[in-house]
């Protein structure tokens, strides 16, 4: 009979369809896995640790002493192997707060939660972070801690300076960095303020499978919302590269004059004049130190350095996301030879090789949180087996034209779970 093949192929017809359909929407991407071993996950991800380390240090004697301006090669500091033991750089030890609050309280903790523990914390702190503390302690809540009608720095840099633990205890999981930002981020930024960190959470998930510098950076892209002046940084970057691929100082200058020196770009900058702690510009730098470092540590740390600005901050980044795709086992002996694995952290319950051990448990959890699983391979090593989900950004948000606060306070059972006294009365 005729009738048969016809319908076979008006149903064909309609599954290749629906197929089609399935696929542009990322529906069956979740079919896709990468792969990657335990041991393999344990010596990126500590060398993810082992580059933030190198990179503030390194660059910390130059902490916004060259703003709007590059540092001299001369200028440079030299690399001594002690420098690695950055145990009291609260460009380390903050994030270890939002682990702590995973370690304790799970996956599903509340962004509340975290904005107790944050509110908790006995470290120095300045700009969102401050802002965004103080905020907590006085009773409001996250995300309004972080809204800009009460954080004047909410487009500052400091999530993005604390965001690398979201990458790496989520190894190709960008979703799971993207929440991880709503759930840390948000405590003390909105809008790029908190792009900056998903994109840098996004580059070092990607770094577990991917080394090649233009990819990860396009990998972050994807984490962030396209229409929002940071992924215009990062794309104006991207294109510079290309077109001075061996003058990075040239790529410098587009930068300062956008990026720097445009009002446009610096609606919500904390501050005037040269001093720029804005998570754009800053974040340009990071990625100027991937492409024009060409994957070797030192290229990528001096130049994300010598850009200024808060230039201990910037290699820090570009040096977890390096590293991280490096291994420990291949990193040079002079960024590990005399690493201190048992000295705590300042503020933190942990030493090296603990934070190691927490980051490992976390993402296990987070590989089956994702629909993942753990398996043993043909040589009996464990295997992470983890889906490959299209990151979802948020909806774009910009500092200068808010968006509604959230009108989200905590309530007296929870602020008598902050332990601090209150900062006092803002005149």
């Amino acid at each position: 009979m005729m009738s048969c093949p016809i319908n076979r192929v008006r149903i064909t017809s309609v599954a290749a369809m629906l197929i089609s359909v399935a696929m542009s929407a990322g529906w069956l991407h979740a079919a896709q896995t990468r792969r990657i071993t335990a041991e393999q996950y344990r010596d990126k991800m500590a060398a993810g640790w082992i580059g933030q380390m190198a990179g503030v240090g390194w660059g910390a004697p130059t902490e916004f002493r060259y703003n709007g301006k590059i540092i001299p090669a001369e200028a440079m500091p030299k690399w001594k192997p002690a420098m690695i033991n950055q145990f009291r750089q609260d460009d380390i030890y903050v994030e270890m707060t939002f682990l702590r609050t995973l370690q304790q309280h799970g996956w599903d903790a509340t962004s509340r939660q975290a904005g107790i523990d944050f509110a908790n914390s006995g470290y120095r702190l300045w700009h969102a972070n401050l802002a965004g503390r103080e905020n907590l302690r006085r009773g409001i809540a996250p995300p309004d801690s972080g809204h800009p009608k009460f954080n004047k720095h909410a487009d500052d840099i400091d999530y993005q300076i604390e965001a690398d633990f979201s990458g790496l205890i989520a190894p190709g999981m960008p979703q799971t960095v993207i929440e991880l930002g709503e759930k840390f981020g948000r405590l003390m930024n909105y809008g790029d303020g908190l792009y900056g960190g998903q994109f840098v959470g996004g580059m070092i998930a990607e770094a577990f499978f991917e080394d090649d510098p233009a990819a990860l950076v396009r990998a972050g892209l994807k984490c962030i919302p396209a229409e929002s002046q940071y992924a215009e940084a990062v794309r104006d970057v991207l294109a510079w590269h290309e077109q001075y691929p061996d003058d990075w100082e040239a790529a410098w200058k587009e930068i300062d004059r956008k990026y720097q020196r445009n009002p446009d770009y610096r609606r919500f900058s904390c501050r005037k004049g040269a001093f720029n702690i804005d998570a754009k510009i800053n974040g340009a730098y990071i990625v100027m130190g991937l492409l024009y470092g060409r994957r070797d540590p030192d290229k990528t740390i001096i130049i994300a350095t010598r850009c200024g600005m808060d230039s201990d901050c910037n290699p820090s980044s570009a040096a977890g996301v390096l590293f991280t795709t490096l291994g420990r086992k291949n990193l040079p002996a002079r960024f590990t030879s005399a690493l201190d694995t048992k000295r705590v952290f300042s503020h933190t319950a942990y030493n090296f090789d603990s934070l190691l051990a927490v980051c490992d448990d976390l993402a296990r959890q987070a590989v089956v949180r994702a629909g993942g699983r753990i398996e043993r391979d043909e040589q009996g090593r464990e295997v992470f087996v983890i889906p490959v989900v299209p990151p979802q950004p948020g909806k774009l948000e910009q500092s200068w034209v808010p968006g509604p606060t959230a009108d989200s306070r905590f309530t007296d059972e929870e602020m008598k779970q902050i332990t601090v006294p209150k900062p006092k009365a803002r005149k």
